[in-house]
């Protein structure tokens, strides 16, 4: 980009915070969000004492697949202080809770060359790697000016975004010039990078970092089913990451079921936790109880369909299904994650819109463990088969665990990219951060 084009730029994004501004503090106070502004301008926060390893992850989908990538760093370069950003509350939440002692948090900052400037101050990057594709052009220049290395890790395009990208693919191509090595998820993602003018030689296919999550330890399910206070032999079924417009559905779904297997439990996750109020009315509309996670495992009535009101904790809790199924998929928001619920052996049911998760739908879907079902109807006549049929939904587990066992080794690849093009000569691997 020239200068010319970064002054646009800033000019256009100061716009387009200050129409937005007033909507976007008004929803955020109505539903009890942090604005985090101060932060945002990069005021604030701990200073380092010397260079810090910078990962970069939106929110607590990108934290979490962040965290194998955090974890492997910290093993393999013990003496290097890492900070991880994120742009959310609850993204800072897991960082906090997740890596408390690894790393430290900030908030990524406002890309105004100002915000920015403070913010790398205060961190004094060794190096720079921004989850998915996050392509922020005032940061990346002031990186490249100041020589720091950078990364885009677990890197993807849905299809809106590269639409999106193409309309400026000449401005792109100079910003993406000055990225160090590009991890992408897939081929297609490769590609993708590539038509935007990222440099052929740089770009890497790396596999789905979403894909090594470790394994839960021994007696998980039953340690879940503790703490949400249910009995060992209580069935149940979790729908994750949901959004406005599926929780229906999903109550529709759990009233048929439940009519033919009396006693099921439902765990519902809204994808936005302060959502969490209005979906408790809605299901106190349709007729039900509920409890909020926090409350558990003390407070919970039989019956009770519980809703999940704290955060990362989603993806351990699929231990106790039956079955899963993965929100954001009903309704056109593009889809979530369903290796979280594949890699513990559980049928997956999602909807038609996965373009967020195109790759792993489709492996899934191909392998037998997942069904795409199209509305509440459909929803609720495969979760009726699968409860009737516990061996089939165990072989429907069993075939989305075996699609992801050969694609296996995107963390090691990537920590193997960040040893030969991001970290600087002082820093001496200890060996064991790869494996």
């Amino acid at each position: 980009m020239t200068y010319a084009a970064y002054v646009l730029y800033t000019a256009l994004l100061a716009a387009g915070v200050t129409a937005y501004a007033p909507v976007a503090v008004a929803r955020r106070l109505t539903r009890g969000v942090p604005l985090n502004l101060r932060a945002r301008f990069g005021f604030g926060g701990e200073n380092g004492a010397g260079p810090r390893g910078w990962v970069h992850a939106v929110s607590v989908g990108e934290t979490i697949a962040a965290a194998p990538l955090v974890d492997g760093l910290h093993r393999a370069y013990p003496s290097l202080p890492l900070v991880v950003t994120t742009v959310t509350p609850t993204g800072a939440r897991v960082v906090a809770e997740r890596f408390a002692g690894i790393a430290s948090h900030r908030y990524f900052p406002l890309d105004f060359p100002k915000a920015v400037e403070r913010t790398l101050t205060a961190i004094d990057p060794a190096f720079f790697i921004c989850m998915e594709t996050e392509l922020w052009p005032n940061t990346l220049r002031a990186l490249a000016a100041r020589g720091v290395p950078t990364m885009i890790a677990n890197g993807r395009l849905s299809d809106r975004s590269f639409r999106r990208y193409r309309l400026v693919r000449s401005a792109l191509r100079s910003m993406l010039a000055g990225i160090t090595v590009f991890g992408m998820r897939s081929d297609e993602d490769a590609r993708r990078i590539i038509a935007l003018g990222a440099p052929p030689e740089r770009v890497v296919v790396t596999g789905n970092l979403k894909n090594d999550a470790p394994a839960d330890a021994a007696g998980a399910a039953n340690l879940w089913r503790r703490l949400l206070g249910m009995p060992r032999d209580q069935r149940v079924w979790i729908a994750g990451s949901t959004h406005r417009g599926e929780e229906e559905a999903v109550l529709t779904a759990h009233a048929a079921a439940s009519g033919a297997h009396p006693g099921l439990a439902l765990v519902l996750a809204p994808r936005h936790p302060e959502r969490v109020d209005e979906v408790i009315a809605l299901i106190n509309a349709r007729g039900f109880r509920t409890v909020r996670r926090s409350a558990l495992p003390g407070g919970r009535t039989p019956g009770a369909v519980i809703v999940v009101d704290t955060v990362g904790e989603l993806a351990q809790m699929y231990a106790v299904a039956e079955v899963v199924f993965v929100g954001g998929s009903l309704v056109p928001r593009g889809g979530h994650n369903v290796l979280e619920a594949a890699l513990r052996r559980k049928p997956v049911l999602m909807g038609p819109h996965t373009d967020n998760f195109r790759d792993a739908a489709g492996m899934l879907t191909a392998s037998g463990g997942a069904v795409v079902v199209r509305d509440a109807a459909s929803l609720s006549a495969e979760l009726r088969r699968l409860l009737a049929d516990p061996a089939l939904a165990a072989r429907r587990g069993e075939a989305c665990f075996e699609a992801l066992a050969g694609h296996h080794g995107a963390v090691r690849q990537t920590l193997e990219l960040v040893a030969r093009f991001l970290v600087p000569q002082s820093l001496a691997p200890s060996g064991d951060g790869a494996r």
